[in-house]
Formats: structure tokens, sequence, C-alpha cells
């Protein structure tokens, strides 16, 4: 009687360790909804904005804990400013050089948590082959319960400044500034 108790008791806690070291759930991002977005100056005159159309990648969450990670790849031929002349001159050696550096990366083994919300995520931009710290600010989350997929999705804006020159894309510097804001909209599907 007493080995089927202790059978029984070291079953309970093998399911309740395994519950433990799961407690982080993972979203695959949404491409279709997932667009990182930037803006750079235009000799002073402008500022010129654009996108990288095909990101992928996973986030996860461990809400109880109250970290998480994420690891986003961005196709960097992908780009579009919505003017192909200078959607072709930044896909060339002297910008984004995509057919030496055809991804982008961002890399965080942290997130952090404000009360119950994620508000920023410390990682690693890798651009144009060099990699950098970067902290991105989470300045909206929300998961709900998507409608048509019945899963739980979710969603978020997020934000960073960094200096171009800093990942070796120098292209009119100094007449251009190097500075560029980058605003990431995306959506990702619990897994």
């Amino acid at each position: 009687m007493k080995i089927k108790h202790l059978i029984a008791a070291l079953a309970a806690s093998s399911t309740l360790g395994a519950g433990i070291a799961f407690a982080a759930d993972t979203y695959k991002i949404d491409p279709s909804h997932t667009y990182p977005s930037f803006e750079a100056d235009h000799m002073g005159i402008s500022v010129w904005r654009g996108k990288f159309n095909k990101t992928e990648g996973s986030v996860t969450l461990d809400r109880k804990a109250k970290t998480g990670t994420i690891d986003i790849v961005i196709d960097t031929s992908s780009i579009d400013f919505g003017h192909e002349g200078m959607n072709a001159h930044a896909k060339k050696a002297d910008i984004f050089d995509v057919a030496q550096f055809p991804t982008a990366t961002f890399k965080a083994k942290s997130i952090t948590f404000t009360g119950d919300v994620p508000t920023s995520a410390n990682g690693e931009l890798t651009l144009h082959g060099v990699t950098k710290p970067l902290t991105l600010t989470i300045n909206r989350f929300k998961c709900i319960e998507h409608p048509r997929l019945k899963r739980e999705v979710c969603g978020a804006d997020a934000s960073a400044t960094f200096n171009r020159g800093d990942f070796g894309i120098t292209f009119g510097l100094p007449a251009f500034s190097p500075e560029v804001k980058l605003a990431i909209q995306v959506e990702a599907v619990k897994q």
C-alpha cells in the first residue's frame, strides 16, 4: 500500500515539476501583421520612412516569473520605402548590402515587466553584420482570444532609437543624421 502512495506522490511531483518547467508560453510571429518600420533624416529637409515586409520569429513570455525572450529575423531585401528607386538603392552595398547581409536580427534574453505588462526588452540588434545592444520600449501590449483563430494572440507596439553609423551604415554621413527611429508593430499567435 505504501509503495502505491509513493508512486502516486512521485508522479504528482513529476507533473508539478513539468508544469513549472513549461510555465513560459511561446508565440509565433504573424508575418502578415508584423512590420518593423523606421524613419531617418534626409539631408535635414525631410524624414524618410520605410518598413520591412518580411519578418519571422518567436516570443516567449513567462507571466509568473515576469520575463521572456524574443528572437526575430528580418529579411532586409524586403525593405520598402514606397519608392522603387530608393528600395533598389537601399539594397546595394553602400547601404544595407542585402547580398552580403540578407537578414537583420533582434534577440532579447530578458523582458522587463511593470506589474503584469511587459514594458521593455533588453537585447541585441544585428544589422549589416554588426551586433550592438538595443533596448526596445514596449509602448503598448495586449493579448486577446482571437475570434477566428480560437487561440490567444498578443500584439505590441515597440520603439527604439539607434545610430546607424554604429552598424557600419554610413551612406550620406554627415549630411544625413545617423539617428534612426524604429517603430515596430507586432502580432504573435500562441503555439
